[in-house]
């Protein structure tokens, strides 16, 4: 499969995109204007589109969870790229948390 097409690469496709969009002339991109604005703008996205993925799985419509989650993903990504977190970093937090009780990762972030 190339690596256009290839869904195992799109993260990385997005992260590289993302990052080229920082230093974009923020008239030509929504994302680079969404940078421009600053972390405020880009997490009262991040809000928002995680309140449109509520309702839409509220409604049960699946094409509307579906476009809305993808909203959600972009906008999260955007954030981790203000951040310069890669989403490298995210899967290894996954990988790391896989197989272990939901209960039992949460208890070992705990600081008493």
């Amino acid at each position: 499969m190339a690596e256009a097409t290839d869904p195992q690469n799109i993260l990385s496709r997005i992260a590289k995109v993302l990052d080229e969009r920082k230093r974009a002339d923020p008239a030509g991109s929504y994302t680079a204007s969404l940078f421009a604005r600053g972390q405020d703008a880009i997490l009262k996205k991040v809000g928002e589109e995680a309140v449109e993925t509520i309702l839409a799985a509220k409604s049960g419509e699946r094409d509307q969870v579906i476009y809305e989650t993808a909203d959600l993903w972009f906008h999260l990504m955007v954030m981790l790229s203000q951040l310069d977190i890669a989403p490298a970093a995210i899967l290894e937090e996954l990988q790391r948390r896989f197989g272990t009780s939901g209960i039992i990762e949460k208890n070992s972030r705990k600081t008493d």
